[in-house]
């Protein structure tokens, strides 16, 4: 629909205001002045009539018709007026213009009978005599309360149209004068109302883009300058409103921004309002290109779904876990609680995802751990137990089997004493990387790697194994010499229990990047593909027979980890079956 301006509304009703006044004044004045001057010409005739009326009165008794009319014709001339007396019979006996013989009857006459009926009669019509419009006025004569004729009066309208002319064209450009000095002023009227809600309307605009610093100037009309006050306290307002509401904005999104759980907000229909970081990394999802699209566009996942419809349709609080399949694979713990509006309508729903991955590893961990310790403590322990009860029933008698089964108990009591002493270990690396109480100093790795060799040359020389040393003075990292002799040796060990009697050991120290590599490398069995991922865990053996067989307890390679780990490194292995294997250590430098 078109919009007018306001000044283009004002203006044309206030034209319109000023041609309706002056069509109405001009057609009033001109209207009364037209009667006004018609009822001046007419007394003027009544005037006329009643100088004449003596004398016609007096000619009237003695019946001399001739010299009334010569006395008509006479005063006719001179002041420019017709005059005509009438008998009560409406016969013509003196007329200024005509013949009073050749003229009508004059008993039809308006103005004759108004004036015998009321006294006097005006009339305003064409003259068939005459050829023009005429103004009539007629009086009777009496004498006694008789009519004895009436006078009638007459000049010609045109005369009056002529006057009544000259006037009107100067009540014309008066009129159109005053109209266009109207119309100026009420332009300028019009402007000055219109500029302040102009100027207002503009302002409006830059609040509505955002420019609420900007104030509008008071106007002088008191309804204009409420209404430019009552905008500026609302842009104040506004002002301080959005202010307030973009500072709690960006607290909100600095706060779910750092949190490590994540948050998603949903719609009542499903589509994504609010996502933070941790979520969509999470869900594996681009939180800029998430937001306004449905979960099952964005997120492949049914069980999220699922849950997320749960939420929208239950007021009450949920709770549930998920498993997100993706590279690595996740499970979450979602709780979720549904929105209302002010009219407790379901307006969508808020969830936080928990990532409870690491939780449900080391619960298993944990588990299998127990498990672990549980059979690998019960193994020895069972074992003790049998052969005390074997020498209570009467085995002591015989010193041999007594012997034999005493070798037995401390046999499993080394081992329950070995098992202890590797948890003992684990639970002091851990301590001590918690509490950063282990002392580090920069040193050449080759002493310690001869101490471990050494320590190590008695289980060597049992099986004729040559163990070797590849290691340059010059090597040098930041480590605890203790600990890294500790996962040394134990790497030895393991590497002398599972070779072949006169192979070779090979140990290598090597320096590359930024890193100090430490290789312990055997001629052994090796390790199957399906067991690297897993030895380095806590009683994780590839062969449990043959592992107590040798005296292990499936926590060196654990302990070894940790050492690695307490020094910023890791470790690594290579292995192929019946080549043998080769375990890294990998120390910052």
């Amino acid at each position: 629909m078109f919009k007018r301006r306001l000044l283009w509304q004002l203006y044309p009703s206030f034209l319109l205001i000023i041609f309706i006044s002056v069509i109405s004044v001009a057609w009033y004045g001109s209207q009364s002045l037209h009667k006004f001057y018609l009822n001046q010409v007419a007394e003027d005739l009544k005037y006329r009539a009643h100088l004449i009326e003596k004398q016609v009165l007096t000619n009237l008794g003695n019946q001399r018709f001739k010299e009334i009319d010569d006395f008509c014709k006479q005063i006719a001339a001179a002041s420019s007026t017709r005059i005509t007396v009438i008998l009560p019979s409406g016969e013509v006996i003196a007329d200024s213009d005509e013949v009073p013989g050749r003229m009508k009857n004059h008993a039809d006459r308006p103005e004759f009978q108004a004036a015998l009926e009321q006294g006097s009669g005006k009339s305003l019509r064409f003259s068939e005599t005459l050829g023009k419009r005429m103004m009539y006025l007629a009086i009777p004569i009496r004498q006694d309360d008789k009519v004895l004729a009436v006078v009638r009066t007459s000049v010609p309208v045109t005369a009056i149209d002529e006057a009544l002319k000259g006037i009107y064209k100067k009540l014309f450009w008066a009129g159109v004068i005053i109209a266009v000095c109207a119309a100026a002023i009420s332009l300028g009227i019009s402007k000055k109302i219109s500029r302040p809600v102009e100027q207002m309307t503009e302002v409006a605009k830059h609040f509505a883009s955002g420019q609420l610093d900007l104030r509008l100037s008071i106007p002088n009309a008191a309804e204009l300058a409420d209404l430019a006050k009552a905008l500026n306290e609302m842009a104040q307002q506004l002002n301080a409103r959005i202010n307030t509401i973009t500072e709690e904005r960006s607290q909100i999104q600095a706060i779910l921004s750092s949190m490590v759980e994540g948050v998603l907000a949903v719609d009542s229909s499903g589509h994504i309002v609010s996502i933070n970081k941790a979520a969509a990394e999470l869900l594996r999802i681009d939180a800029t290109n998430s937001h306004g699209r449905s979960v099952e566009e964005v997120a492949r996942n049914p069980e999220l779904q699922q849950y997320i419809k749960d939420t929208l349709d239950n007021k009450q609080p949920t709770e549930t876990d998920c498993f997100v399949l993706n590279d690595s694979g996740r499970f979450l713990q979602l709780y979720g609680s549904s929105l209302t509006d002010n009219k407790d309508n379901n307006s969508g729903a808020v969830l936080v995802l928990h990532d409870i991955t690491r939780t449900r590893q080391l619960e298993e961990v944990r588990r299998d751990f127990i498990a672990n310790v549980s059979h690998e403590l019960k193994t020895p322990v069972t074992s003790i137990k049998g052969f005390v009860e074997t020498l209570l029933e009467g085995a002591l008698n015989d010193p041999q089997e007594t012997q034999k089964f005493l070798k037995i108990i401390a046999k499993h009591s080394d081992r329950l004493n070995a098992i202890i002493e590797d948890l003992l270990s684990l639970s002091r690396l851990e301590e001590d990387s918690e509490k950063r109480r282990l002392s580090f100093e920069k040193t050449s790795i080759r002493p310690t790697l001869v101490s471990a060799i050494e320590l190590s040359n008695v289980k060597a020389d049992q099986k004729q194994i040559a163990v070797e040393l590849l290691c340059d003075k010059e090597i040098t990292a930041k480590i605890n010499a203790a600990l890294i002799e500790q996962a040394v040796l134990n790497l030895i060990d393991n590497a002398i229990k599972y070779s072949q009697d006169n192979s070779k050991i090979q140990v290598t120290a090597q320096e590359i990047g930024n890193e100090v590599l430490i290789k312990v490398s055997d001629q052994g069995c090796g390790i199957e593909k399906e067991h690297l991922d897993r030895i380095f865990e806590r009683f994780y053996v590839v062969d449990k027979g043959r592992s107590r067989k040798l005296g292990g307890t499936g926590l060196g390679l654990s302990i070894i980890k940790h050492i690695a780990q307490v020094h910023g490194g890791y470790v690594k292995v290579e292995s192929d079956i019946g080549q043998g294997s080769t375990f890294t250590i990998h120390l910052p430098i």
